[in-house]
């Protein structure tokens, strides 16, 4: 199975993730979102075997794509950089996977789950955006915005994923829910971030994941995948 870890600036987090990684993980995807400081160097010092890529694209939904794109295990698992997710927990998606769901998503509000970093505006947002979608789609979510998920590589061109934000774990959702997929939720507990801080706007990401929910309901054509690339990953592919 595959682990994806899409990175920015996270020297003093990568080593931490890497090392409580379970020996179930035989393939560690690091996509990079062009880091200005040792993230990389770091994460192959700590892990030799580390596939590292460029992100395609601008973005935490950019960097998931991409990693989702270069992972070859039967399994992918999606696990953030900063030390909020416990790695260990990914043995949870692997079972959960095993016994033929399609989809496993980490949820904070289940039974042994919690959170340590979901402020009140998080946790309101949060509700809110699993009401909505829970009402349109008829499912019965019980997180939404959070990071920590698996699924069948071969569910991957069906999940049709084109986010390039944060409302790529939304997206995922609606459309395995749509596709008809085997949806399991586990419990996870949400650590605090060791160092740094997050990259997630609770107003901006917030906003984009309505405008998405409004994108997915409403009768609009499809748009086209379109990315913007950084001339950094472009000069890297040349050389």
């Amino acid at each position: 199975m595959s682990v994806v870890v899409p990175t920015l600036n996270e020297e003093r987090n990568i080593a931490w993730v890497l090392e409580r990684m379970p020996a179930c993980v035989g393939e560690v995807v690091i996509v990079d979102g062009f880091s200005n400081d040792r993230t990389i160097e770091v994460a192959r010092a700590t892990r030799p075997d580390v596939v590292v890529v460029n992100q395609r694209g601008q973005g935490k939904g950019a960097a998931l794509r991409t990693g989702f794109e270069t992972a070859t295990g039967d399994y992918i698992v999606a696990i953030d950089a900063d030390g909020s997710m416990e790695p260990a927990e990914i043995e949870y998606y692997v079972a959960a996977l095993d016994i033929g769901y399609d989809l496993v998503k980490g949820s904070r509000h289940l039974r042994a789950a919690g959170s340590l970093d979901l402020t009140p505006v998080r946790r309101l947002g949060n509700s809110a955006l699993v009401g909505a979608v829970n009402l349109m789609w008829g499912s019965q979510l019980s997180d939404l915005c959070y990071g920590f998920f698996g699924f069948r590589r071969t569910c991957l061109e069906q999940l049709a994923l084109h986010a390039r934000g944060f409302e790529i774990e939304t997206e995922l959702a609606v459309h395995a829910i749509s596709s008809g997929m085997r949806i399991a939720e586990v419990p996870s507990v949400e650590l605090l971030r060791h160092h740094g801080q997050s990259h997630l706007s609770a107003w901006r990401d917030g906003w984009s994941i309505f405008r998405l929910l409004a994108r997915e309901r409403l009768p609009v054509p499809a748009r086209p995948l379109v990315d913007a690339l950084d001339r950094r990953g472009l000069e890297a592919v040349g050389s």
